[in-house]
């Protein structure tokens, strides 16, 4: 015990102690403090960090769940073949951020992927660990037996009406569900297809992926099996090319931040061209083909772009439908305008008499998204461009109010943005 305590004496007051200095006359003994403080402190951060990692990641639950589903027949789909049989579908890095949606970068083939499944809470695993885990509530629970194509089609039309709003379009839509769902091109849908599809359009960002599967700054879907599917991989997954790791965070003030966004961020003309693409995917979810939608966490980690500095959209799940948030607003209690919040930043206003939220947004997705590139663009911004750009900016900041109601000033000043970007890059290498 006596060596013991003199070995935590030595870890702990070395640094302090007069013999160490006589050792090393040059340091200063606030020097070696501060040092074994920085040790300390990194160790303990990197520590937080991996104890969490079992709780985060949980791939392994994930495929065990998803492979034994689909040995039992009760799910389909493209890529169920290539994950549970063949194992040419990999997981790789962990990228999640909940414990409930597994994230995951890997290998399908030869090529990159994301990989994103959800992981129930009640999940009940047995003693013996080579049991495949197993859930209280079944998930691919309907369609039922007996489930007739016309019937499907009904639920389907249903779904999409409650979660996307009346559109002429649905029908369209619905097809193309039918036509994923057919993962052997016998031109039917068995009973495993449908639960596989009815379980991944109860998932936010799959059915918006679907609903905007046309626009060009979305990832794009490249197979799925049951409520697991697999998107194309986006290069840089964020604004800025980069995203600080999340145990440094905390650690780094905001000013180092933004230093280090600005040092990792790409050259100005390539972040006009992500802006200008930013801008054009504003515009096409304010009166998509299928409804309005509204984004709900305007941050730079939600963004990025790919190797041609094409602005890409990485999490689809901060992004809501118009009917979802109506859906959320309607009848809900409030005091103050913050108590009508869905997700971070989409709120209504609170009608204080009434004591109920009101049904629509206040702030439209273009204000958010000019309050994303202020930073993003005025830093290294040409001379003779930034004040005028400045000033559209600050502008567009200050929209407010429904977008229905100011759609051409909302149009004008988009336009006058992503003009006054095109002016300055077009006819040169990066347009």
């Amino acid at each position: 015990m006596r060596k013991l305590r003199r070995f935590v004496h030595l870890v702990l007051f070395c640094p302090i102690s007069k013999g160490f200095q006589t050792r090393l006359p040059g340091i200063k003994v606030k020097y070696l403090f501060l040092a074994w403080l920085g040790v300390f402190v990194g160790s303990w951060a990197v520590y937080i960090h991996y104890s969490s990692y079992s709780e985060l990641c949980r791939g392994h639950v994930c495929r065990m769940i998803i492979c034994d589903q689909y040995k039992k027949g009760i799910i389909s789909g493209s890529a169920c073949k290539d994950l549970c049989d063949q194992h040419s579908l990999v997981f790789q890095q962990c990228l999640s951020s909940s414990p409930t949606h597994q994230i995951y970068s890997g290998k399908w083939g030869d090529g990159e992927v994301i990989i994103k499944c959800g992981v129930e809470e009640n999940v009940k695993v047995d003693s013996n660990p080579d049991s495949p885990p197993r859930r209280e509530l079944v998930l691919f629970d309907k369609p039922t037996r007996g489930t007739s194509m016309d019937e499907f089609k009904e639920m389907l039309g249903n779904f999409l009406k409650v979660n996307l709003g009346d559109q002429a379009s649905l029908t369209s839509l619905v097809s193309r569900i039918l036509t994923m769902a057919d993962v052997n091109n016998d031109d039917k849908v068995s009973l495993a297809e449908a639960k596989s599809i009815w379980a991944l359009l109860h998932q936010n960002e799959f059915l918006l992926m679907l609903s905007l599967r046309e626009k060009e700054h979305t990832s794009q879907l490249v197979g799925h099996c049951g409520d697991l599917y697999v998107t194309e991989k986006i290069p840089h997954d964020s604004l800025y090319g980069t995203q600080i790791p999340g145990f440094l965070q905390t650690l780094l003030p905001s000013p180092v931040h933004r230093l280090i966004h600005q040092w990792c961020a790409p050259a100005w003309p390539r972040r006009a061209k992500i802006a200008i693409g930013l801008l054009e995917f504003v515009e096409e979810i304010f009166h998509g083909t299928y409804g309005s939608f509204f984004i709900c966490d305007a941050s730079f980690k939600n963004i990025g772009y790919n190797e041609k500095y094409d602005f890409k959209v990485v999490d689809l799940r901060k992004v809501a439908t118009e009917m979802t948030i109506r859906g959320f607003l309607k009848g809900r209690h409030c005091e103050q305008n913050s108590d009508c919040t869905f997700g971070r930043d989409c709120t209504a206003a609170c009608d204080k008499l009434m004591k109920q939220c009101k049904n629509d947004v206040i702030q439209p997705n273009l204000a958010k998204a000019c309050m994303l590139l202020q930073d993003y663009l005025l830093y290294g911004s040409p001379s003779d461009l930034r004040d005028e750009l400045q000033k559209q900016l600050r502008t567009c900041m200050t929209l407010s109010g429904l977008a229905s109601q100011m759609e051409v000033h909302h149009s004008l000043i988009l336009n006058n943005i992503k003009t006054l970007l095109w002016k300055k890059i077009s006819n040169t290498k990066y347009s």
